[in-house]
């Protein structure tokens, strides 16, 4: 059975938080309509009505992570790009921000304040280096995380 997809355009913001040891929080979770098949992905989601492309990237990281933030505390932005995906009943054209923030070694990862079908999609949450990701065989997005991690890093120490 071909089911129609609802159409939904999304402007995002996405925020890496970035350790001290110049590594980025990416979450793990699935598409409810193909549990079996999960990936990582960075922290975001789109911008409410007259909120700015900074203001979503902190909104969303304590929202799906509990850390919190000031948008003047971000760098960037690190690439725009405009994605096609499909997630459970939607056919997603995104436009997305890349935002960065360090955060100390102390930051809590908290799921708290999740929407309940962020939770209920989400199972684990892990601090990515860019070697990291360039030798992993996991699925994760963007696919040129690695290359934009360098660049916020820099080779290392924080901006």
């Amino acid at each position: 059975m071909n089911v129609t997809k609802i159409p939904l355009r999304r402007f995002t913001a996405r925020a890496l938080p970035i350790d001290d040891q110049d590594r980025v929080l990416l979450l793990h979770g699935f598409d409810p309509a193909r549990p079996d098949e999960p990936f990582w992905y960075t922290i975001g989601g789109a911008a409410e009505d007259g909120e700015t492309l900074p203001e979503a990237a902190v909104r969303e990281l304590f929202e799906e992570v509990g850390i919190r933030a000031n948008a003047d505390e971000l760098s960037g932005p690190y690439g725009n790009s405009v994605i096609e995906f499909n997630w459970s009943e939607y056919a997603i054209t995104q436009d997305q921000t890349f935002f960065a923030i360090w955060v100390g070694a102390d930051a809590v990862v908290s799921f708290d304040h999740m929407e309940q079908i962020e939770k209920d999609t989400t199972m684990a949450y892990r601090w990515w280096s860019a070697e990291e990701l360039e030798s992993t065989e996991e699925d994760f997005f963007p696919a040129n995380l690695a290359s934009i991690l360098r660049e916020i890093t820099g080779g290392g120490g924080s901006a």
